[in-house]
């Protein structure tokens, strides 16, 4: 295996409608966060893109509520999944416009991803519950 493949992603699926209305807001969100929106068009990519009624109840979508950890920190958090207006970290709530949102969206119980984080440094993230 090669130092590629070793960072190679999970498979992830998304719901049509949303996969369109994310495509769109990353493509406004170019000039602003262009670091996040070129990941966030790189998942839509390749994303196997289903009907809501295909997608299972164990995989992230908008407005899931995602337990996670930081693999590398053991640290934990519980976040709900939100288009950037209903953002308000307080509450915890994430905007799919950031670094986390984009990691997230698509990905089901049980599986990790390695992503980057605000200072560039890789992060493990395994998701360990979703909930609607």
């Amino acid at each position: 295996m090669t130092s590629t493949q070793a960072g190679r992603r999970p498979a992830i699926h998304m719901i049509d409608t949303e996969a369109d209305r994310l495509t769109e807001l990353a493509l406004g969100a170019e000039d602003r966060f262009p670091e996040v929106s070129a990941l966030l068009l790189d998942e839509i990519g390749r994303a196997t893109v289903k009907t809501a009624s295909q997608i299972g109840p164990d995989v992230v979508r908008m407005q899931s509520t995602v337990a996670f950890i930081d693999e590398e920190s053991g640290a934990e958090r519980s976040v709900q999944l939100v288009y950037p207006g209903e953002a308000d970290i307080n509450a915890g709530r994430i905007s799919i416009l950031t670094l986390i949102g984009a990691a997230l969206i698509g990905l089901r119980e049980g599986q990790s991803i390695n992503w980057p984080d605000r200072s560039g440094k890789r992060r493990r993230l395994r998701i360990q519950s979703v909930s609607h």
